[in-house]
């Protein structure tokens, strides 16, 4: 007599890895954030540094309840038309930013937040993962035309250039390469030739170099870049890449211990944000930073991953998309603290204090575990009086019925056996 058994496979190993790494991130950003923040708390008088510890927790929290929701229910959700609903959301957010009385100034001519007293909202990072789905859906229902560079890249275009551009007007440059840099890495694993990758990657230099020399703001931070240890250099973006330098140099091979940091308290401006690989370099030392670049490669490998064991071409398009985001803006930030790269102002990955950024980046986790983690399937058992039900689990995630018991059933007797069971 048969019978069913509901059984639920164990989650996957990319799975386990990117639950594993991401709930180590956050760990560890709230540990730097407090360390980072509570003594320009205590010299200013204020509130011990907590408060950006509390926000931290506060966005962490949103951002676990976010990300569990995009495991469970995300790629249903995100279907053709909320995908559609949720750009023009995002448009509408930027150019609110620009409005007078809606966007934040802080006194820097630098819009780039709508919010109210302490609650702040960045509508450049929810764009960033909205056009992620939106492109990653295009290429996955239109591969031919992938074939011809109009084709491949007009209807793209027609999107993604003005969000850059309404993100490069905020100004913030750093976001905007982000977003190409990631689309770009979809179009490649979509499959795009490199010949015309290259098109566009010649394009996107020249606009970049027409904003730089277009605004007085970024033109001060590619010569603060070109020019870090000038004399005259004693405020601005060159203070803070130098210093950032100099902390990291503080700290050596093993740093001088967590709490110790010397430039978080005095010379780094906003420490707990963009320069917070600084302070980790200084109290942890290079070891820290390999530390954490060690966990970043870890979401590399399962992103990657998932993507290529992923059941459909969506899927596997979105996860290179996702994990594409993750390791562009995290490389940016390294980048720009060991002076490598122009201050773009985008913050680390799970670790600074960017409470928008940290809940979009939750949200993009979710939905890479969504994309690894198979459905729970309904397995058969046989009741034959033997062992438990077992399953075997095919290479594309689906689960078979040992039907013809091959491992540890009774297989049913027929013709031949039923002769050498008379013989």
């Amino acid at each position: 007599m048969a019978s069913r058994a509901t059984g639920r496979l164990a989650p996957p190993l990319e799975h386990r890895i990117l639950v594993t790494v991401t709930l180590c991130l956050l760990a560890f950003g709230a540990v730097m954030v407090f360390s980072a923040s509570s003594s320009t708390g205590v010299l200013g008088g204020s509130s011990y540094g907590t408060s950006e510890f509390f926000m931290y927790l506060l966005a962490a929290g949103i951002g676990l309840v976010a990300m569990k929701v995009g495991e469970r229910r995300g790629l249903e959700l995100l279907n053709e038309r909320n995908v559609r609903l949720l750009l023009f959301a995002s448009f509408a957010l930027l150019v609110a930013v620009m409005v007078p009385g809606i966007g934040r100034d802080f006194g820097t001519g630098v819009r780039r937040w709508i919010g109210f007293g302490p609650i702040q909202f960045q509508p450049s990072e929810l764009m960033k993962l909205v056009l992620i789905v939106y492109v990653a859906r295009y290429l996955a229902d239109h591969p031919r035309r992938m074939l011809g560079f109009r084709q491949a890249v007009a209807p793209i275009a027609v999107v993604v250039a003005p969000a850059a551009l309404l993100i490069a007007a905020e100004p913030d440059l750093g976001t905007m390469l982000v977003v190409v840099f990631t689309i770009g890495a979809l179009l490649l694993a979509a499959g795009m030739p490199m010949r015309y990758l290259a098109a566009i990657a010649g394009a996107v230099v020249f606009v970049v170099l027409l904003l730089v020399l277009a605004s007085a703001y970024q033109r001060t931070r590619l010569l603060s870049f070109l020019h870090p240890w000038s004399a005259a250099c004693k405020s601005g973006p060159c203070y803070q890449s130098v210093q950032g330098q100099i902390a990291i140099g503080s700290g050596g091979i093993f740093g001088v211990g967590l709490g110790g940091s010397v430039g978080k308290a005095y010379y780094i401006p906003e420490a707990q944000t963009d320069f917070i690989l600084a302070v980790v370099g200084e109290e942890l030392g290079v070891l820290g930073i390999f530390g954490v670049v060690c966990l970043y490669g870890m979401i590399a490998f399962a992103g990657l991953r998932t993507a290529r064991r992923a059941a459909t071409r969506y899927g596997k398009l979105l996860a290179s998309g996702l994990t594409s985001l993750i390791l562009c803006q995290g490389t940016l930030n390294l980048f720009v603290v060991l002076g490598i790269a122009p201050l773009t102002g985008v913050p680390l990955p799970f670790i600074s204090y960017a409470p928008t950024n940290l809940c979009m980046m939750l949200v993009a986790v979710g939905l890479l575990l969504g994309i690894a983690r198979p459905p729970a399937r309904e397995l058969r058992s046989v009741d034959d009086g033997g062992g438990p039900a077992r399953a075997v689990e095919r290479r594309d995630g689906a689960v078979d019925p040992d039907r013809r018991g091959r491992h540890g059933g009774t297989r049913r007797t027929g013709a031949g056996g039923r002769r050498r069971a008379a013989g």
